[in-house]
Parts: C-alpha cells; structure tokens; sequence
C-alpha cells in the first residue's frame, strides 16, 4: 500500500501523521519508507541526519536520480527507510514547467523500488499543486488529517474534487483510506461540535481513532523522534498506535 496524506492545509497534523503513521506500521513489523515530498522536510529530520548537499527527492523528481540513491536507514526505528525532502522541492514546479510527465514523476522514480516495502508513507505539502498531484497519482491510497477547528471543512471541496479527477484518469486505484480527525479536544464544545460536523460530512470514511493535542506529540519532533521512541506510554503514542491498526485494517493488509 501507497498511502499519500494529503491536506492543503496547514497546521492539521499531517507531517505529525506521516511521521508516526510511518513508524508506527514499522514497529508492528512493515517494511515502510516514508518519502517526504515537504519543502520544509520536517518528516526527513525525525529519522535521518541531512548532510548539505545529500541528494534527496528533488534531484529525483526534477534530475531524474534513481530513488534508490536517496533512501536512507532510519537511526532510531528498525523497519524504517526515509527519502528525504529539501527546501529545493520549492522549486520543482518551476523546473518541470512544460513536461508532459510532470504529474508521473513520482510513480515512475518509485516504480523499481516500491516492491521492497509493505508501506510506503508519502508526505506531502500544503497545497494542492503539483507535488501533491505526484503523490496522487502514485498512491494506492489517500489519508485526510482534519484539524478540529472552527474552519476544520474549509477547503475539503477542492480536495475532494481533485481526488475524484485523479481517480477518473491518471489513477483509477486510488481510494480514499480515511479522515483522520487531529487536534482533537474532548473538553471543548467546539471540538465535539466540528466531529459531528466532520462524521455527517464523511461518514464511514471516518477513523474511529481520534488524534488527541498532546504536548508530546509536538515535543517529539524537535528530540528528532517518532512518539513511540519519545513517549511510548503517551496517549499521543496509544492513538497512532490504534490508527496503524485501523489502516492496516482499511488496507486489507
């Protein structure tokens, strides 16, 4: 399975999601590569050191490298395998302005290696352009983290509509895994309010799993850690532990 998660926008857990997504299904025994498609590489820095001037996945995107050059061990989770991302993906629409394979970059660079692994994770910016198009396109799956904010369904349409024309052309496979609701405080009104919200919007594509605000979800990343190496008797680490059940579980795997 090829999961993209996938959220123009920002702020709703998603690095937070692929990260321990990620290690998560490697703890239960996956063999699971996690590319990071970010600019920010936010997900690149939980595993692997990046060296100046390392390749990563824009020079396979936008030169065309083997991806198998930028594959990296993770050093604190066995199982795990990290391509890492670069501010230089910023540039990546600019520079394959006009190729007709813009949109197939990313399947065809992941085509020799993806047998290799039970799980590929993909990481993916906050936005709907066209390294979001790539992972789309190069996906089994998709996986929508949803803030539980005020604003939570602002967007979801265009989102939405790009994954129903993607599924009517370039990649007829991909499904919709979940909605995976973030950020959620059952203290709040407001929280209970935008799930219901969420659930009459969604439906049954909704996880049952709930990511709760946890501080050591947000800490983890800064220690360089998945929450299962940071605070492995957290919530935060109960929670995406159950989420990697429940995906394995809409995977069929």
């Amino acid at each position: 399975m090829i999961i993209a998660i996938t959220n123009q926008k920002g702020g709703v857990g998603k690095t937070t999601t692929a990260i321990n997504l990620a290690a998560g299904l490697a703890e239960k025994g996956l063999r699971t590569l996690l590319v990071d498609l970010d600019p920010q590489g936010n997900s690149s820095m939980s595993f692997v050191p990046l060296e100046p001037g390392a390749p990563n996945m824009f020079n396979v995107l936008a030169e065309g490298l083997d991806m198998e050059e930028v594959i990296l061990p993770a050093t604190t989770t066995s199982n795990l395998w990290v391509a890492p991302s670069r501010i230089a993906m910023a540039k990546l629409e600019v520079n394959l302005a006009g190729s007709l394979d813009a949109p197939y970059r990313l399947k065809d660079a992941m085509e020799p290696v993806k047998d290799r692994y039970d799980a590929i994770i993909l990481d993916t910016p906050p936005t709907l352009g066209l390294i979001t198009l790539n992972a789309l396109v190069a996906a089994s799956h998709v996986l929508i983290p949803i803030q539980a904010s005020y604003f939570a369904l602002e967007g979801t349409d265009d989102l939405l509509e790009t994954i129903d024309k993607i599924k009517a052309r370039p990649n007829t496979e991909l499904r919709l895994l979940g909605v995976l609701v973030t950020l959620f405080d059952k203290r709040t009104v407001l929280s209970r309010q935008v799930l219901a919200e969420i659930q009459e919007v969604f439906g049954d594509n909704v996880f049952e799993t709930m990511i709760s605000k946890s501080v050591r979800l947000e800490e983890a990343p800064a220690h360089q850690m998945s929450i299962f190496d940071y605070a492995p008797r957290s919530t935060g680490a109960y929670e995406y532990y159950r989420l990697c059940e429940e995906v394995l579980e809409r995977a069929g795997s």
